[in-house]
Parts: C-alpha cells; sequence; structure tokens
C-alpha cells in the first residue's frame, strides 16, 4: 500500500469516526448511561448547560441530549457532580436547580 493510500485510509476512518461521535451525541441518553452517571456521582441539574450541550430534557418539540436550544435553558438538564447543582453560578445571580425551570425557555 502506498503512503498516499494510507494517509487517505486513514482520514476516511477519521471522518467516520467523526461522524459516528456526532450521530451517537445527538441520540437520546440511553438508560444505561444514565445508570451509570448517577452510579458515578452525578445528578441532574436543570438550567445550566449551554445551548445544544444539555444531557436531556430539553423541553417540548426536543428530541433529548444536545437538543436544548438556549444557553441554561430552564427544562433542560446536565449530569453534574452530586451535592453541586444549587452551587453552581449561572450568569445573572442565578443557579443550577435539581428541579426543571421556567426560566430561559425558548421562544
Amino acid at each position: 500500500m502506498s503512503t498516499q493510500s494510507t494517509v487517505s485510509v486513514a482520514m476516511l476512518a477519521g471522518a467516520v469516526a467523526t461522524a459516528l461521535s456526532t450521530f451517537a451525541m445527538a441520540a437520546p441518553l440511553t438508560e444505561a448511561e444514565g445508570k451509570a452517571a448517577m452510579a458515578a456521582g452525578k445528578e441532574k441539574c436543570f438550567g445550566v448547560a449551554l445551548k445544544g450541550q444539555n444531557d436531556c430534557a430539553a423541553g417540548p418539540g426536543t428530541t433529548c441530549q444536545g437538543t436544548s436550544t438556549v444557553d441554561f435553558q430552564g427544562n433542560s438538564w446536565k449530569f453534574v457532580q452530586g451535592g453541586t447543582c444549587t452551587k453552581l453560578e449561572i450568569p445573572g445571580d442565578r443557579h443550577g436547580s435539581p428541579e426543571p425551570l421556567k426560566r430561559d425557555l425558548p421562544a
């Protein structure tokens, strides 16, 4: 195999890996992934995720993971280290919540 073929195969493999990881991030969190996070001492924290970086529950019209459309969207959550949710400071002198919030919802 020539050097050019080797490089082309490596580039193709990288592109496929990137595409698969992107698809995986857009998929809903599986029950096993959720249980693993909870077993690792994580907790759900609403209103702390940046746009498109939530772990799940992004409100009506969304499918789940990575689908929030507003920074710090109150009805979407992200796993955080247990016991830290309400201590997380959000711009505007706000904090995360273990329960869904009615703030920063998409229009």
